[in-house]
Parts: structure tokens; C-alpha cells; sequence
């Protein structure tokens, strides 16, 4: 006898493993996958490639094609009812005939949550939600948190020693961490919409930034962000030389004009944002670039940067990269600095999401919380 409620799990799964296909295409849209299903049989799926491109269900329900009359409906996240860049899902739901529509989870967008689900009730279609609504959410978590706050998902990534090292004394940093490391790195930059780092980091490492180890398959390639409070890059650095893809530089109001055209003759987006302590305003760059559609940002700044973020309670995700060695030297950076505390209490918070093997090394995973 089949169990149909771990049938109906098996279908969501389906939906939601599409929907992950649409890393790194879909942003400032969410990620979503749909699956139809007619007389216990698949007979179309789909998933999100990108804006301007039809969503799942409008893509699973031309493949199922006349079967989708009378047919269930298994989508990763509530189907629009409003006409944006494309027609609202749910008037191709309801021309389809569709039956029965199982949600994972419900848009978060404040603008339209729970009118898709509420257009097809009134149109006589069943509806049920929150199957899975867990995974669904965290797939999507940029996407909430930009629609809900304006400002991108950030992740901050480090690479360590285990004694929590970054560079020696001398600022060598190369290689610490193994190539199966690095290569998801590069997976992460598929996945974001933006990369970010600080004037110090462009100084000592001369990071391109670009996805390399692995193929985009059709992920935008992530902008390149440098935050310069005083535009004092060296012009010999290659962030410096613009290209693509896109490369922004942050400082402050007041910096060197002529500077700032020669970046700007070279393709290099010079964004001024509002001081904040003689430095860029962090809170404010979130808010420009996720005005700017970046939902999610990788952050592979050094010890300064990071710790502006953790302090400032800007950060949201942490990948720290562990490798087997120890430098046991006391003048070697940590992957954080610039807090002196005399409370314990004072301290950041983690909460561990997962540790995963990465070759000799270990990538440990964290919600970071706030005090």
C-alpha cells in the first residue's frame, strides 16, 4: 500500500530539487519549483531560470500540457497573483484546471503574501500549505530577507588556521586552506549576486573575485564589490582595471575626484555612501545593493571588514574554512579583529548549522546571532 503522505513529500522534494537548479539565476526573484502531478504520475515539472523568464508552474503546466485538467499541483512557494515582469501564475493555475495545489510556504514578500493562495480558493481550486515549509524557507532565505529588511543576505567567509589565524605576521595568506576549499569558494560565488572585500584586501591579495573552479551553468556572474572609504586602491590592482563582470568601489563623500574618473573611464562603478565613523556606512551599502537586486552577499573581506559586520550586527551567515595546521604565533592575524572585551556576556553568538569535510580541511557553518 503506498503512504501518501510520504508520497506527497516525494513530490515536494522533486519541486524543491528543481527550484535549486535556479541558484544564482533568479535573484531579486525567489528560487521555486513545481511539479504536476495526474493519476499518481509526474507528467510535467519546472523551475525558475531567471527574470523575465516564465516561472515553474507556468513551465511544469505547459509540459503536462492537456493532463494538467484535474491534476495536483506540488510548488515550492505561493504562486503569484499579480502581473509583474510576467502574467500571475495563478490565472494559468486556474485556465489549467488544476484541482488541488500543495505550498510549501507562503511568499514573505509583505506586498503579496497570501493572495496567490487566497485567488485560487476563490476560484474553487484546493489548497494546502506548509509541507516542507522548512527546506522551502531556507532555500529562499535571501530572497526573505530582502523583501522583508531591503537589504541582502550576508555571508561572511573565512579561511583559518585551526588556532583561527588568517595570515602570518607578515600578511602571506596563500594557501591556507586546501584546493577542495577553494573550489567551494568558487561554488559560493556561483550562488551569490555579489562578492565583496575590503581596500585591504585588494592591497595584499589582488583577488579577480571570479568564478573559476567551477562552471556558472548559467548563473549571472557575481559583482565585485571594494569598500574604499577613501578610494586609495592602488590603480595597478585588477579590481582597479574594471572589466566584467561588474566591479563597484564604496567610499566616502570627499574622495580624490580625479581619481574616481580615472576608475570610472575604466568601467569601475564608483558608489559614494553616507560616512559613518570616518569609514563607510555598512548598513547604508547593504541597503544601496539591495536596491540594486543583490540578495545575497559573500563576503571574503579580512579581519577589519569582518569584524565591522559581526559588530554592527550586519552579518547574517558564517562559512569559516579550518584547516589541519596550527601557527601558535601571537603577532598572526585572527579572522577577527577590532573588539576588546571584558564581558563575556559582550560575546557574538553562533548557531551551528553544519561542519562538512573539505578535503583535509573542515567548513564550519553558522547563523550568526545578535547580543
Amino acid at each position: 500500500m503506498v503512504d501518501e503522505k510520504a508520497q506527497e513529500r516525494e513530490y515536494m522534494r522533486m519541486a524543491l530539487a528543481l527550484a535549486a537548479r535556479g541558484k544564482g539565476m533568479t535573484h531579486p526573484n525567489p528560487m521555486v519549483g513545481a511539479v504536476v502531478v495526474k493519476d499518481d504520475r509526474v507528467v510535467g515539472k519546472g523551475y525558475h531560470k531567471g527574470p523575465y523568464t516564465p516561472h515553474a508552474e507556468v513551465e511544469a503546466l505547459a509540459q503536462a500540457g492537456d493532463a494538467a485538467k484535474g491534476s495536483d499541483l506540488y510548488v515550492t512557494l505561493e504562486p503569484c497573483n499579480h502581473q509583474g515582469r510576467t502574467p500571475p501564475c495563478t490565472e494559468a493555475i486556474i485556465r489549467a484546471g488544476v484541482r488541488r495545489v500543495t505550498i510549501a510556504a507562503k511568499d514573505p514578500n509583505p506586498h503579496v503574501r497570501g493572495g496567490g493562495a487566497e485567488r485560487l480558493v476563490e476560484a474553487g481550486v484546493e489548497v494546502r500549505t506548509g509541507l516542507m515549509e522548512r527546506e522551502a524557507r531556507r532555500l529562499n532565505e535571501a530572497y526573505e530577507k530582502l523583501v522583508l529588511s531591503g537589504r541582502p543576505l550576508v555571508v561572511v567567509k573565512m579561511a583559518a588556521t585551526a588556532d583561527g589565524k588568517v595570515a602570518l605576521r607578515t600578511g602571506a595568506s596563500r594557501w591556507i586552506t586546501g584546493e577542495e576549499s577553494r573550489r567551494e569558494v568558487h561554488r559560493m560565488r556561483r550562488g551569490s549576486d555579489a562578492v565583496m572585500v575590503g581596500r585591504g584586501t585588494v592591497e595584499e591579495d589582488d583577488p579577480e573575485l571570479t568564478v573559476r573552479m567551477v562552471s556558472l551553468g548559467g548563473a549571472r556572474p557575481p559583482v565585485r564589490v571594494v569598500v574604499d572609504s577613501r578610494l586609495s586602491l592602488p590603480e595597478d590592482r585588477r579590481l582597479a582595471r574594471g572589466g566584467e563582470p561588474k566591479v563597484m568601489v564604496a567610499s566616502i563623500p570627499g574622495h580624490d575626484r580625479r581619481k574616481g574618473e580615472r576608475l570610472r573611464a575604466r568601467g569601475v562603478e564608483v558608489l559614494e555612501v553616507a560616512e559613518k565613523e570616518g569609514r563607510v556606512d555598512l548598513g547604508e551599502l547593504l541597503r544601496l545593493l539591495g536596491g540594486m537586486g543583490v540578495a545575497r552577499l559573500l563576503v571574503e573581506g579580512g579581519p577589519t571588514l569582518v569584524g565591522s559586520l559581526l559588530e554592527e550586527g550586519l552579518a547574517d551567515r558564517l562559512a569559516l574554512f579550518l584547516a589541519p595546521r596550527v601557527l601558535g604565533d601571537r603577532e598572526a592575524r585572527a579572522w577577527m579583529e577590532g573588539r576588546t572585551l571584558l564581558d563575556l556576556e559582550e560575546a557574538i553568538p553562533l548557531r551551528w548549522r553544519r561542519v562538512r569535510r573539505m578535503g583535509e580541511d573542515l567548513l564550519l557553518e553558522a547563523e550568526i546571532g545578535r547580543r
